[in-house]
C-alpha cells in the first residue's frame, strides 16, 4: 500500500488495461509509473495514483483529457508545457501535470553530481519523473503544478541549467557526442552548439517567431541526432580531400573476417561503387565518387577515416509532416571550414540571418523548409546572398534534354565562381 507524505494509505485505482503492457519482453513505462506511485513516503505519489487512474479511464474511452492553458515562469516566455486535466474531479492529484523543458548541456555531458541534482530538484518539486530526452532534445521534467513550476525554475537555474524552448520561438538544440568520444568527428560541435544557442538565447525565451525552428549538429554525415531531417539548420561535419586509408589495417581486417564477406559487405555496399579490392588485398578508393556514407567507415574504424581537410555542410529546412510533409534538409553551403574565430562567428551571423529570415518571411505555423518551398530555392538563396551551386540540386531534371549553350554558359559561371574562391582565375577560352 503507497502512502504519501502523511503516511496516510493511498487507494490504488484498478488499472486492468495498464497492467497488460507490462507483460511484454520490453520494459513498460507503466512499470515506472507504479514505481513512483509505490515509493513510500513520496510527496508525489498521490499524484502518479490519480494519473495512473486518468491514463487508464482514458484507455477505456479511447480519449484523451489534457488540455492546454497558459503557465509560465517569472519574465520567460516559452519553456512550460502546460497540462489541465478535464476530469480534475474524479483524479484531483493529477488535475495539473505541467512539464518543464529543460536544456541540456552540449552533446549531453553530464555528471554524476549533475544527475543526482537534478533529481533531487524534481523529486522535491515535481513528480520524480523525467525523460532524457525528448525529440527536441529537451530534458524532460513530466508532472509540475502550477504553484510548483516556479519553484523548480529556480532551483534549476541555481545549479546551472535553464528552460528550454516551447512554442513558437528557437527551440533546444542538440549536438552529438562529438570529438570527446568519437574519432569521426569533423569539428567542434560543442563550441558550435553554444556559440549560436548563446547568442539567440532571447528567441528560445521569448516566442515571437511564426513557428518553431530548430538547429542540430552533427559531427560526421553519420548524423547521429538526426539532424538531416528533423533540424531546420542543419550543421553536419564532413570533408572534402581523400579518405585516410590505413592498408596494413584493411589487409589486418579481410584476413579476419575473408575477401567474401569483404566484398559481400563492404565493397558492394558503396553507393556509388567507390570502392575496389586489390589482389594483395589493399584497397582503392575513388574520392571523386565518395558521397560519405560512412558505411565503410563505420564498419573498418581502424582502416579508413576521414580526411584532413575537415569542415561542415550546411542543410536547411528538415522537419517532420505539418503543411507539406516530411522534408529533408537542403543543401545550402556545400563546405566551410570551422577552424578559426572568424569561422565560428560566421557561421552565428548566418544562423542569425536564417532565423531573421524565418521570421519575416514564414506564414503563421509554417516551418523554414515549407517557406523555401512555397518561395522557391532561388529566392531564398537570393535573400541569403548565396550563389547556386550544383550540390543544392534537391532532385534531378525530369527530362534529360537541356539546351547546350545554356547548360555550358552556366557552367562556366559555375566554375568562375569556385575560382574566384579559391583565389585563382580562370583563362578564357
Amino acid at each position: 500500500m503507497a502512502t504519501d507524505d502523511k503516511s496516510t494509505p493511498i487507494e490504488k485505482h484498478p488499472t486492468p488495461m495498464l497492467d497488460e503492457l507490462e507483460g511484454g519482453p520490453w520494459p513498460s513505462f507503466v512499470t515506472g509509473l507504479k514505481r513512483l506511485r509505490d515509493t513510500e513516503g513520496a510527496q508525489y505519489a498521490p499524484m502518479m495514483n490519480d494519473l495512473l487512474g486518468q491514463l487508464e479511464h482514458s484507455y477505456e474511452n479511447k480519449k484523451g483529457y489534457w488540455k492546454g492553458g497558459v503557465v509560465s515562469v517569472y519574465k520567460y516566455g516559452g519553456g512550460i508545457i502546460p497540462r489541465f486535466s478535464e476530469v480534475a474531479e474524479k483524479y484531483p492529484e493529477s488535475k495539473e501535470f505541467h512539464t518543464l523543458r529543460v536544456m541540456p548541456p552540449p552533446g549531453n555531458h553530464y555528471d554524476s553530481k549533475t544527475m543526482r541534482a537534478l533529481c533531487d530538484v524534481w523529486e522535491k518539486t515535481g513528480s520524480g519523473l523525467i525523460a532524457f530526452h525528448g525529440q527536441t532534445g529537451n530534458i524532460m521534467f513530466q508532472g509540475a503544478t502550477t504553484e510548483n513550476t516556479q519553484k523548480a525554475f529556480d532551483e534549476l537555474n541555481e545549479i546551472g541549467f535553464d528552460l528550454g524552448g516551447a512554442g513558437p520561438c528557437l527551440r533546444t538544440a542538440m549536438s552529438c557526442v562529438g570529438a570527446s568520444r568519437c574519432e569521426m568527428s569533423c569539428f567542434d560541435e560543442q563550441r558550435a552548439h553554444i556559440d549560436i544557442i548563446n547568442e539567440y538565447v532571447g528567441e528560445i525565451h521569448r516566442p515571437a517567431l511564426p513557428y518553431k525552428i530548430k538547429f542540430k549538429f552533427s559531427g560526421c554525415p553519420n548524423d547521429c541526432v538526426n539532424a538531416i531531417h528533423r533540424a531546420d539548420f542543419a550543421v553536419i561535419g564532413t570533408w572534402r580531400d581523400d579518405m585516410k586509408v590505413n592498408q596494413d589495417e584493411v589487409k589486418a581486417y579481410v584476413e579476419k573476417v575473408g575477401r567474401k564477406y569483404m566484398i559481400d559487405s563492404v565493397i558492394t555496399n558503396c553507393p556509388t561503387r567507390a570502392l575496389s579490392l586489390n589482389d594483395d588485398n589493399t584497397l582503392e578508393v575513388d574520392n571523386k565518387s565518395c558521397v560519405r556514407c560512412m558505411h565503410c567507415l563505420n564498419v573498418m574504424p581502424k582502416a579508413l577515416s576521414p580526411g584532413d581537410d575537415k569542415g561542415i555542410t550546411i542543410l536547411i529546412g528538415g522537419k517532420r509532416s505539418l503543411k507539406v510533409g516530411d522534408l529533408m534538409g537542403t543543401v545550402i553551403v556545400p563546405f566551410m571550414k570551422l577552424d578559426t574565430d572568424e569561422d565560428f562567428e560566421k557561421l552565428t551571423e548566418f544562423a542569425g540571418e536564417v532565423i531573421e529570415f524565418f521570421g519575416d518571411n514564414a506564414l503563421e505555423h509554417e516551418r523554414v523548409g515549407e517557406t523555401i518551398d512555397r518561395i522557391g530555392l532561388p529566392a531564398f538563396l537570393e535573400a541569403m546572398e548565396i550563389d547556386p551551386d550544383p550540390n543544392m540540386v534537391n532532385h534531378p531534371r525530369t527530362s534529360s534534354y537541356v539546351r547546350t549553350d545554356d547548360f555550358d554558359e552556366e557552367a562556366a559561371k559555375y566554375f568562375e565562381r569556385q575560382a574566384k574562391k579559391a583565389g585563382l582565375t580562370v583563362a578564357a577560352e
